[in-house]
């Protein structure tokens, strides 16, 4: 079992994206914000895996969720 805590930049790494600081932050202001009436898995800008990733992990409510959910109120701004 992983117990391992997940940071923004585990999360980026764990979608196959640069996960420096600057590439993080890149990736941000280029996707924000992010309209409130589009869940952020379903968010354009997404690979199918991607996508199904962060569905799986906020619908089972894993270890995941809490940093998705970082990912999502970054995206919002």
């Amino acid at each position: 079992m992983d117990t391992s805590k997940h940071t923004l930049s585990v999360l980026f790494q764990q979608l196959g994206l640069p996960s420096d600081q600057k590439s993080m932050e890149s990736f941000i202001a280029r996707y924000s914000p992010l309209p409130s009436e589009i869940a952020i898995q379903d968010a354009p800008f997404w690979s199918e895996s991607q996508s199904q990733f962060l569905e799986e992990g906020l619908e089972e409510d894993s270890d995941w969720a809490e940093i998705i959910d970082e990912l999502d109120a970054l995206l919002r701004h």
